[in-house]
């Protein structure tokens, strides 16, 4: 459970990683972005071959006792030992549990007359506790032979765990302790065996793994364990083994070892993101430019005319009859060119001198600088590619905006609905001059004696009917211009509300969606990259 765990973990990050070099790419370091790719294929290929097999190495100097080491946890001759090594740069392997291992050991490059199936028949139960186990012996890392040394540098990259072997005379050597400092960030999947312990005294070992333990704590590599071993008598041999086997029995070594170099490939990537990045769903300075491009487009002119023309016909359609309909009668400017007073073409004439004022230097400047005052706050603090990345993103130019607003506002129903209580209060008005008509005619006839009316506290009903009826009118004309002004403030609201979201998304669609991709890139591949924190 606990291997397959990690191996969950490492599919987990190995998505991570993907996913920052997808949104990242063309905006991280090229070097540590083919790196990263190199290493995700490697990962891939590895868990293809079989995750549930450990390979280790031996890594040491000339003269270090490494094969003499590889031969004792082998229990066999496997590699020569002396002072004169092999010519030979390729590698040893001493395979635990033979069957289906030749994929990995082809794709380790081990050839196939330096691999030995350790378990048999005879011996196959002493052996089980290392079933799965691949112990290769490398090439001497400080060799004279440049191929030899390329041939440990490949198969450092490539093994689970590294187990460094050191005598008590290269120990404190500077080129080896420069190699142990550039895999710090391995620390987790590697061991230092201070070999050759047979030839010092009790004191001088002791001295000696304590200068090395130094060493290694300033190389960075505090927690990497260190054995003291003897591959001659066979001191610490065991202990080591016991290690060997616990590590192929927990199965984590491979899973240790992926999640080492996807940290350190997360490490060589960091430097190429900020610590954080503004809000792509509230960039800085979008209100502004949304408020800037209304005025472009000539939104509150167009809401002044809205407003206006609404109080117009109100006041025409709630108004006293008589005024209403001689203003009717009396021809108008509108008339004369052929349009209905509130048709959304009225209002699209009157205000086409405001919304093409985008075109005047003042408002181009305006509109320039509200892009631009999204696009460098958004770009703040972010490295270099970024920032351009967020520069280049606003590619719409003064004139496209302009183009693009005309036709989002144009697209705007602005039309005027004639609301019901419009319609019953002229109702209500008109049978008010109604019954004034009847009131005046029958007042009149009354006055020629020609009709009777009854009178009430001395003043004639006919009188009264025609006064009531006029006063009443005028009563609920006055009362109508309240009501009107509250419609005509609902109805710019309204218009506000629709003109102000075709200019906003103009807005997003040119200047605020491709910054803010940007930015959601950039925190894909921050949130990505925090591997192992």
């Amino acid at each position: 459970m606990a291997a397959l765990a990690v191996q969950d973990v490492v599919l987990h990050r190995l998505d991570d990683l993907s996913a920052a070099l997808a949104a990242g790419d063309g905006r991280l370091d090229a070097t540590a972005m083919k790196t990263a790719r190199e290493l995700i294929e490697r990962i891939g290929e590895r868990m293809r071959l079989g995750a549930e097999r450990t390979v280790v190495a031996l890594v040491g100097a000339t003269g270090s006792g490494k094969s003499s080491l590889f031969n004792a946890l082998a229990g066999m001759e496997l590699s020569e030992v002396g002072v004169r090594r092999p010519t030979t740069g390729q590698p040893s392997a001493c395979i635990w549990a033979q069957e289906g291992a030749d994929p990995l050991l082809d794709w380790l490059d081990v050839p196939r007359k330096m691999r030995t199936n350790r378990e048999s028949v005879l011996d196959g139960t002493r052996q089980s506790d290392l079933h799965g186990l691949v112990l290769l012996d490398l090439p001497d890392h400080d060799s004279t032979q440049l191929s030899h040394r390329l041939e440990v540098d490949r198969l450092v990259e490539l093994v689970d765990l590294l187990v460094w072997v050191v005598d008590p005379q290269k120990y404190a050597d500077e080129a080896l302790h420069a190699y142990l400092r550039e895999l710090s960030g391995h620390a987790s999947v590697m061991l230092v065996v201070l070999n050759q312990m047979d030839r010092l005294s009790t004191a001088e070992a002791h001295t000696c793994a304590t200068d090395l333990r130094r060493l290694l704590d300033t190389d960075g590599l505090s927690s990497v364990a260190l054995i003291a071993t003897s591959a001659r008598t066979g001191a610490g041999v065991s202990q080591l083994r016991q290690i060997l086997a616990d590590l192929v029995a927990r199965r984590g070594a491979f899973g240790g070892r992926a999640l080492a170099d996807l940290e350190a490939a997360a490490v060589h990537l960091r430097p190429g993101v900020a610590p954080s990045e503004p809000d792509p769903q509230r960039l800085p300075g979008a209100d502004h430019l949304v408020a800037t491009l209304s005025d472009a487009a000539g939104v509150p002119a167009m809401l002044e005319t809205v407003t206006s023309e609404y109080r117009r016909r109100a006041a025409a359609e709630t108004g006293w009859p008589p005024l209403t309909w001689y203003r009717r009668i009396r021809p108008d400017n509108l008339s004369r060119i052929g349009l209905e007073p509130g048709t959304e073409a009225e209002i699209r004439r009157l205000t086409s001198g405001a919304a093409g004022s985008a075109s005047t230097p003042a408002q181009r400047e305006r509109v320039e600088l509200a892009v631009r005052e999204v696009t460098s706050a958004s770009a703040q603090g972010l490295p270099h590619p970024w920032a351009d990345a967020v520069r280049s993103a606003a590619v719409a130019t003064t004139d496209e905006l302009r183009t693009a607003l005309d036709g989002a506002v144009r697209a705007v129903d602005l039309t005027l609905r004639r609301p019901v209580w419009w319609t019953l209060l002229n109702a209500v008005q008109i049978l008010l001059v109604v019954v004034a008509v009847g009131g005046l005619v029958w007042w009149l006839l009354h006055l020629a004696g020609a009709a009777g009316s009854p009178t009430v506290g001395g003043v004639s009903l006919a009188s009264l009917t025609f006064v009531d009826a006029i006063g009443l009118g005028a009563l609920l004309a006055l009362a109508a211009r309240w009501f009107v002004q509250l419609g005509a403030q609902h109805r710019k609201g309204v218009a506000a509300d629709a003109l102000t979201s075709a200019v906003r998304a103009v807005a997003v669609e040119r200047v605020v969606a491709p910054v803010a991709a940007v930015l959601i890139d950039h925190r894909t591949v921050r949130t990505a990259l925090q591997l192992g924190h």
